[in-house]
């Protein structure tokens, strides 16, 4: 066993073992099959302990995992027999520059933290969809949320108002990024911005934890009204076909830049980024096939990545499978819906579910595709969620074999996806990368989602992680 004398010394954060109290809720995550049984887990209190965590690491040759949110339901955050460097205790503030609109975000803070302390100066940025997932995992990976598309919308005006340079703003929340702190492999902290370490910056903007620890974000931030209207509409199942064909007239006329849905077939959340009046005003068509729930209302803005919460509480082990689809389709909704309906039957004990987001692509798509490492597609995402209570290898397996067969329905009904490369959103996608045995088909996975900007990864990753310290999400295998 490892001496964490030599780490404990010098480290001002808390050390974890399996013989402390706290351990077990120390090595908890979101799902439940994604916990791992750490040999020691460092709840670290700056970027300092983080590069005694990382030298420790090296010397003992032990693996690594970073935490922040603890979202991975593939165990990317946590490390069998290694260390897990934890940045949700201390590291987890969010300090608010309102004169010049930009968020100080530490790299253990959940978006509930941003959201929050952002909308009390009327500021918001774009974050995720459900405010218990960790800052750091979901910006890496890239980014998407509700307002990755609304910003754009008042660019024009707030402009011309003289608020920012409307040419600055973008869709995604790696698009709002302005600068990090970050521990790389060597145990070196750097700061990482357009004009420092350029080439870093350019990494971490979608290549995930590849690149090192990152213990402060900085965003930039915009105005916000402090209410939004936005929850769930839902349809008796016979209703499907009428469902899909309003949601398909809405999608093909253009949404505008302030509505956004997620679909989970029958059951529909609707969001405007303005009044109530205007919300059922911009979904009129759907309120006029009948739902028999509206549970839609004007709520906080704080409130609003907080919608989906109630279905998705901590604790149950969880599959996710996601995948793209590039317009609503009446077919692929309804195959989609029966395979759903009769592994339902199958399985009573299994929560499962299948979301299709419909938001404006147009600005996400306006970045070059080489000007991030995210790898830029203009299709909508697809998730296919299921959650179960008894950890077991069968039950994973089923939700997986489950989960599969839905995404291909979704695939095969998309014919403009049958040559594309990368299939899918990474933040929805990565259990292939992680506890797999086969490394071939990690690296693969990896190739196929950065796409064109794979070589220049690799090349990257050589320069600040050689001997790949960092392999949780999607590994890059150094040129």
């Amino acid at each position: 066993m490892s001496d964490w004398t030599p780490l404990s010394k010098a480290f001002k954060g808390d050390i974890v073992t399996p013989s402390d109290s706290d351990y077990a809720t120390s090595i908890a995550r979101w799902a439940t099959n994604a916990n791992r049984n750490a040999k020691i887990v460092a709840f670290v209190k700056d970027s300092e302990d983080v590069s005694l965590a990382l030298k420790f690491v090296k010397a003992n040759k032990l693996p690594l995992a970073i935490k922040g949110g603890g979202h991975s339901t593939a165990g990317g955050s946590s490390a069998e027999g290694g260390l897990v460097i934890d940045l949700s205790r201390h590291v987890n503030k969010v300090k608010v520059d309102a004169e010049n609109r930009l968020a100080y975000v530490g790299g253990g803070a959940l978006w509930a933290d941003f959201d929050k302390a952002t909308i009390e100066h009327g500021l918001a940025g774009v974050a995720g969809t459900v405010n218990h997932t960790g800052v750091g995992g979901l910006t890496l990976g890239g980014g998407v949320g509700w307002l990755r598309f609304t910003f754009a919308a008042s660019l024009a005006s707030l402009a011309r108002a003289n608020m920012f340079d409307g040419s600055s703003a973008h869709g995604l929340v790696i698009d709002n990024l302005v600068r990090v702190t970050i521990v790389t492999a060597d145990g070196s902290i750097r700061t990482a911005s357009s004009t420092e370490n350029p080439d870093l910056f350019w990494a971490i903007r979608g290549g995930g934890c590849n690149f090192g620890v990152v213990t402060e974000f900085i965003f930039k931030l915009y105005p916000q009204r402090k209410t939004v209207y936005a929850g769930y509409i839902v349809f008796p199942p016979p209703m499907l076909e009428q469902v899909v064909s309003v949601t398909k007239k809405w999608w093909s006329k253009g949404p505008d830049k302030k509505e956004g849905i997620a679909h989970f077939l029958t059951r529909v959340m609707l969001f405007y980024n303005g009044p109530e009046v205007d919300g059922r005003a911009a979904y009129k068509a759907f309120f006029d096939i009948g739902p028999v729930a509206d549970m839609t209302k004007e709520i906080p803005f704080e409130a609003l990545n907080a919608v989906h919460n109630p279905q998705l509480p901590h604790g149950l082990p969880t599959y996710l499978k996601g995948v793209r689809a590039t317009k609503p389709s009446i077919e692929v909704a309804e195959k989609a819906f029966q395979a759903l309906i009769q592994h339902t039957e199958k399985r009573p004990d299994m929560n499962m579910s299948c979301m299709f987001e419909y938001f404006p692509l147009a600005k996400i798509c306006s970045v070059a595709n080489d000007a991030t490492a995210y790898a830029r597609v203009p299709y909508g995402n697809v998730l296919n969620i299921i959650r179960w209570t008894e950890d077991t290898e069968e039950n994973f397996k089923y939700a997986r074999n489950a989960a599969g067969e839905i995404s291909n329905i979704v695939l095969e009904g998309n014919t403009e996806l049958a040559s594309a490369n990368n299939t899918a959103y990474g933040n929805y996608d990565h259990e292939i990368s992680v506890d797999d045995t086969d490394g071939e088909l990690a690296i693969d996975k990896a190739k196929v989602l950065f796409g064109d900007n794979y070589p220049r990864l690799q090349a990257l990753k050589k320069k600040y992680d050689p001997e790949v310290l960092f392999s949780k999400w999607f590994a890059i295998t150094p040129a």
